[in-house]
């Protein structure tokens, strides 16, 4: 029997020389290619068909069905074989121990097949073979569903048997059983509709004959008949959707929420099917509220599936009155769904959204959210809304009223261009969103392509709409932006910024539209100009048109003093206006008309180019003298602006006013000055804390900043304007850092209560620390007082100010600049800090804090020379130690704590032997100036201990330095013997790079150094955990410790013996014995 014989089926299955004979050989005639195809049919089995040729699975299904019929035990076992092996499982059933087995222990059996490997992944598999496979299968259940209705289909025992595996193996733990039940097990529900639905048009025809035979009152076998087979067809369709029930209770109602999203999207695309094509028994809410409840699910797939499904019964007029209280259920969710994550799926809510208002089941007051998305990013998602604002607000497709009127009113441009302008009014304050709007809903608007209907309106020819100011803005917008689409451009900004190719025969398109645009506009265009000529806000777009239009068709129609017309209007427009955006359309308009007219146009247009220069360069002049005379500076200043965006586009010839400029300029360049030096000198005028205040003082900052770098004296160095040249002295530049240093410490002195303000108080502090940092950067003022100041300030205000201080560090070792001595400096006003709040605060909590931040800027200082920096700028390092040693030393002990919180960050970065020889050599040998007699004399009168608390910081220096000579040496002796004693994952390095504020081009070295500076701040935890993984080091490295840490203990206490002699000689002789016992160790 062929359940039997699962051996040779399988080597069956590998054979591809079956499958090449299943292929009809096309020398052979049809009857022979027909008996053969007949022959390799019945040899096939049923994973073999469903695994290769899936035009023979009918065939085949029509094979099994025949021997079903003939001998059901061994066909049903053939199929639950069939079935076992499309989920990958090599296991057979025998026919006559099918009634004995139990449908658990199967599955155990399964399960156990896949925990052990051994299952393949036919309908996610790659290869070419199984490319049809889940099609395949999913025909085989359908065809046989068809092929049984007339028969086992309602026998109670094969799709019994069946539903029971399937139910079963679609709730075991292996994904790909699960997968493969779940597509029987759905397939077949929707096989039971298609044959319920014939079924049921069978019991309506058999009821209607029925009624047909029982109204001639004669009861007879034909009636009896009618009776039996509407009985027959009844209970059919019973048990058909019993079935349905069985599978959607044993399956769906488990897989809809399965962890694999795939098997979700399946369930729920297939139960949109169902109520689709079976309203009458899953039409209802036990079944619709899976489509709500997943519209939540958190895969945007299935939520995408649920709305697809839904917009379909939407779409179904007759569905809406049984979809009243599902609606009023998940209505909301399906409005916040316009708005998803996922483009694709905020897409498909929109257009439910629209079926939903195309049954005014939505109010308009919940469609609110929805119009904010007019002006989203994602264009999928505007151009959706743009088409539900243009079908419900504009057109108003879903309103019953206006759909079922007659007349022509409701579908004219002018009512349509009226409905826009009342959804433009919410965004007249800003005419970006307005061109966002109107870019949304113009592929749908045929109105906003009617020119000459919105001309009209515009010259107010048209008494169905009365302007406002507001709507003649909004209504030049909308003609503006809809000539700009029509020509091809675009007017929102696109994330591909590609150049945009047209083939022949959209170009044909946007070139009729630029001739219509032309044709409606040339006798009205210079009316327009004339009558919105004084509108700043209406003159820009106005006047911008003619660069879209035809030009050749002005002398073709016979224009041409329309064309002179308006060019003569164009340079009223540039003289009369002076913000940015009208002076720039005037000219862009102006080198249009210049290059693309031909003929006499083009030579009046660059006529009146050359009077348009000569009459502003006149106008200068003019308001030159006038300044000089004492008049208002307003005309100079507009005739200044209209030069500069002249000169944008060509050059201007202006050396006629050089001569003029470098007076005015030389006359009153100190008025600015004396402002700005006012707020200077009177910061308490500005009231602290206040936004206002705060503000100004922070634009104060960055104006004087960018006014030094803008003149400062390179810039005018061997030139002609050299008296230009300016550059601050030292009592302005102090005021100025003064009033830098309010802004920087706002932050800090101000609880942080209100988000808003944090946010503001960061940029300003940030903005300052900008410009402050920029005239250093570009030599604008000496950075012998700026450049410490700043960096001073590293780590006092956040990761914003590190990044540009750190980016100044870069441009400063860059450049080569005396880098010792600016750290120094930076240090010493640290230092100073600390000293200032010393004297002034009791409170030991804000002393350690300032302490903490000397030494925290000091490491990050010394952190700047890492890797090859370190040797590079070995000068730098001796050169800060031994000037640091010796302002310590003035007035010792006072300052001696300086040793501790920043010399010390810096000798750890010098190499071995230098450490060595600040161990065993004087401190004498590190002073510039000071001989060993120098320093004996400063010492040897001094007794230490009187004041032991002073003193500490030396002797901690002189500890540290030991220290790490000893862990300098235990690291090397490692080395040498190969061994490692960290274990575990290495430590993770945090090097971010930041961005270049002031140059272009970096050092990498001085870039790598700055930024290994923020390792610095862990290194002393980094310390504490080497020393914990060293108790859990072999013992031979314990041993070599040992070793070390007894020497040094014997240094250490050779130190306490020395310290207590009270004399300097001492103690330097214990500095000479540290190195000593350090050698021996």
């Amino acid at each position: 029997m062929r359940a039997t014989s699962s051996p040779n089926q399988v080597d069956r299955e590998g054979s591809p020389d079956d499958f090449e004979e299943i292929r009809p050989r096309t020398k052979r005639s049809r009857a022979s290619e027909g008996t053969v195809a007949s022959v390799q049919t019945t040899e096939l089995s049923l994973i073999e068909a469903i695994k290769g040729n899936g035009k023979l699975v009918p065939q085949v299904v029509k094979l099994w069905v025949e021997r079903y019929e003939k001998d059901a035990k061994p066909a049903m076992a053939e199929l639950l074989t069939m079935l076992f092996e499309a989920c990958g499982a090599k296991y057979c059933i025998r026919g006559e121990s099918l009634d004995e087995i139990d449908v658990d222990d199967v599955v155990v059996a399964l399960v156990n097949l896949a925990r052990r490997g051994e299952v393949e992944d036919y309908q996610s598999s790659k290869k070419k073979e199984f490319k049809n496979f889940k099609d395949n299968l999913v025909s085989f259940w359908d065809n046989l569903v068809v092929e049984c209705q007339n028969g086992p289909l309602f026998d109670k025992v094969l799709f019994d048997k069946c539903m029971d595996y399937i139910i079963a193996l679609s709730c075991t733990p292996p994904r790909v059983y699960r997968q493969v039940a779940s597509l029987m097990g759905l397939q077949l529900v929707t096989s039971f509709i298609s044959v319920a639905k014939t079924l049921g048009t069978q019991r309506e025809t058999t009821q209607r004959q029925l009624n047909a035979e029982k109204k001639k009152r004669i009861e007879g076998p034909r009636v009896e008949s009618l009776n039996k087979r509407l009985s027959m067809t009844h209970n059919n369709i019973t048990d058909l959707e019993d079935m349905m029930r069985k599978i959607f209770t044993g399956l769906f109602v488990h897989r809809y929420r399965d962890i694999d999203p795939t098997i979700r999207i399946s369930c729920i695309q297939s139960l949109g099917v169902w109520i689709l094509s079976y309203p009458s028994f899953f039409l209802q809410d036990l079944y619709l509220k899976y489509l709500g409840w997943t519209l939540n699910d958190k895969s945007a797939g299935v939520r995408k599936a649920s709305v697809l499904a839904l917009q379909n019964l939407y779409e179904m007029d007759d569905n809406v009155p049984t979809l009243g209280l599902f609606t009023e259920r998940f209505s909301n969710r399906m409005i916040e769904l316009a708005d998803d994550i996922d483009v694709s799926v905020a897409v498909c809510a929109i257009g439910l959204v629209k079926q939903l208002l195309r049954h005014q089941l939505l109010p308009d007051d919940d469609l609110g959210p929805l119009y904010d998305l007019l002006i989203d990013d994602p264009p999928e998602i505007r151009r959706a809304i743009g088409e539900l604002v243009y079908a419900h607000l504009i057109a108003q497709k879903f309103n019953s009223t206006q759909s079922g009127s007659k007349g022509n009113e409701s579908d004219s441009s002018v009512v349509h261009l009226g409905r826009m302008l009342q959804i433009l009014r919410e965004f007249s304050a800003d005419p970006i969103l307005s061109v966002y709007v109107i870019d949304d809903v113009w592929e749908y608007m045929k109105a906003m392509k009617d020119w000459k209907c919105i001309i009209s309106i515009l010259l107010e020819e048209n008494p169905l709409i009365e302007l406002t100011d507001d709507d003649g803005t909004n209504l030049i917008r909308v003609l503006f932006a809809s000539v700009r689409k029509a020509v091809g451009e675009k007017i929102v900004p696109a994330s591909d910024n590609r150049k945009q190719y047209y083939n022949k025969a959209q170009k044909e398109v946007l070139e009729n539209n630029r001739r219509d645009i032309t044709i409606a506009m040339m006798k009205n265009y210079p009316l327009l100009l004339r009558k919105f000529m004084a509108d700043k806000a209406k003159v820009p777009s106005l006047v911008e048109i003619i660069v879209y239009m035809n030009l050749e068709l002005y002398s073709l129609k016979r224009q041409e003093q329309n064309f002179k017309n308006a060019l003569q209007l164009i340079k009223d427009a540039f003289f009369k206006h002076g913000e940015k955006d009208a002076l720039r359309s005037c000219v862009k308009s102006f080198k249009f008309c210049s290059t693309e007219s031909q003929g006499e146009l083009q030579d009046f247009a660059r006529n009146k180019l050359k009077d348009v220069e000569d009459e502003l360069i006149a106008k200068l002049k003019t308001a030159i003298k006038g300044v000089a005379d004492g008049d208002d500076e307003y005309s100079l200043l507009v005739n200044l602006k209209r030069l500069y965006e002249l000169q944008l586009s060509k050059t201007v010839p202006i050396e006629s006013l050089y001569e003029d400029i470098v007076m005015i300029l030389r006359n009153f360049r100190n008025l600015d000055e004396e402002e700005l030096e006012y707020f200077l000198n009177t910061p308490s005028t500005v009231e602290e804390g206040s936004k206002l205040g705060n503000q100004l003082a922070c634009r104060v900052c960055t104006i004087l900043a960018e006014m030094w770098c803008l003149f400062r004296l390179t810039n005018f160095s061997s030139t002609k304007i050299e008296k230009l040249g300016y550059c601050p002295d030292a009592h302005v530049l102090q005021k100025f850092w003064k009033l830098c240093e309010q802004q920087l410490n706002i932050s800090d002195e101000t609880e942080d209560e209100d988000v808003n303000k944090e946010y503001v108080e960061e940029t300003n502090r940030d903005a300052v620390m900008i410009a402050a940092a920029k005239l250093i950067a570009t030599d604008a003022v000496p950075k012998e007082y700026l450049g410490p100041e700043i960096i001073s300030h590293f780590v006092m205000h956040g990761a914003n100010v590190a990044e540009i201080v750190k980016h100044l560090i870069s441009v400063l070792k860059k450049k080569e600049e005396d880098i010792s001595n600016i750290f120094l400096e930076a240090m010493k006003r640290a230092y100073h800090r600390h000293v200032v709040e010393l004297s002034r605060s009791d409170d030991k909590t804000l002393t350690d804090k300032s302490f903490v931040e000397c030494k925290e800027l000091a490491a990050r200082l010394s952190g700047t020379f890492m890797g090859a920096a370190r040797n590079k700028h070995r000068t730098d390092i001796l050169k800060f130690v031994k000037e640091g040693i010796e302002y310590a030393f003035v007035d010792a002990p006072k300052q001696l704590s300086f040793l501790e919180g920043a010399v010390l960050h810096f000798v750890s970065k010098l190499p071995t032997p230098d450490v060595l020889d600040i161990l065993s050599a004087p401190f004498s040998t590190f002073l510039l100036a000071c001989s060993l007699k120098d320093v004996q004399k400063r010492t040897e009168n001094i007794n230490t201990d009187e004041d032991p608390s002073g003193w500490r910081p030396y002797n901690t220096f002189v500890e540290s330095l030991r220290e790490k000579y000893a862990k300098n040496e235990g690291i090397q002796d490692e080395k040498e013997g190969n061994t490692v004693r960290r274990r575990g994952r290495p430590r993770k390095r945090q090097n971010i790079e930041g961005k270049r504020l002031f140059d272009e081009h970096s050092s990498s070295e001085e870039d790598d150094s700055i930024s290994a500076s923020d390792q610095e701040d862990a290194h002393d935890q980094e310390e504490k955990q080497d020393e914990e993984e060293e108790e859990e080091a072999p013992l031979i490295h314990s041993l070599k410790s040992s070793a070390k840490l007894k020497s040094l203990r014997v240094s250490r206490e050779e130190n306490r013996v020395q310290t207590k002699t009270g004399t300097s000689r001492r103690a330097t002789d214990n500095l000479a014995a540290s190195r000593t016992s350090g050698a021996s160790n």
